[in-house]
């Protein structure tokens, strides 16, 4: 197996990346009301550490990722909005983070509007995050996780291959409660065969 090289780790993708419906860029300010329109909600907040944005908020934190579209060091971060190619329309967000640069460890998320959850579109975002890591960023494992209540995101990280490796049970206090989370990871000689199974279903 190669050794890693740091210079390897530079990631500065081409934008946007286009899947077949969707269409992963870079933030803009033009984006504040479309972000606010899902972070200002509560059932979008439930099972993030924020929660609900004021959309003051909501343009800062947009401002902060319109400068995260790159991969060089530890805990850097891409974030991208996703838009339905056909309409523009802004229907959520997707980040790819490098949790350590030495070891090419990541971690893929994601947030999207309840209004076009159903529909494959987070699938379909995350499968082009994971080529990204994994192609183009030559990472060795992504990892993903979730609140242990949060059964769509469970079962999305399943639909996309990855491995539950463990349940961390009551180990953090989350907004007054005892927080119960999943991982999830799926290794970089992993994701090809996952691939070529999951557009054969």
């Amino acid at each position: 197996m190669r050794a890693p090289k740091l210079e390897d780790a530079n990631l500065h993708p081409d934008y946007p990346l286009e899947t077949a419906r969707l269409r992963l860029r870079p933030f803009t300010r033009g984006d504040v009301d479309a972000v606010f329109d899902y972070r200002r909600r509560e059932d979008v907040a439930r099972y993030l550490f924020d929660v609900p944005l004021s959309r003051e908020e909501c343009a800062l934190a947009v401002q902060q990722r319109i400068g995260q579209v790159a991969l060089e060091a530890d805990d850097d971060k891409i974030i991208l909005g996703v838009e339905l190619a056909d309409e523009g329309a802004l229907i959520g967000e997707v980040s790819l983070i490098l949790r350590n640069l030495d070891a090419r460890q990541g971690e893929i998320g994601w947030i999207f509007h309840p209004d076009y959850q159903g529909h494959g579109y987070a699938t379909e975002a995350a499968v082009a995050l994971l080529d990204l890591a994994f192609k183009d960023g030559e990472i060795h494992r992504v990892m993903a996780r979730c609140d242990a209540r949060n059964s769509a995101s469970a079962k999305l990280m399943e639909r996309l291959g990855m491995r539950r490796e463990a349940h961390f049970r009551e180990h953090a206090l989350f907004k007054g409660e005892w927080d119960e989370e999943f991982v999830y990871a799926i290794l970089e000689t992993e994701w090809p065969e996952k691939r070529y199974i999951f557009f054969a279903r």
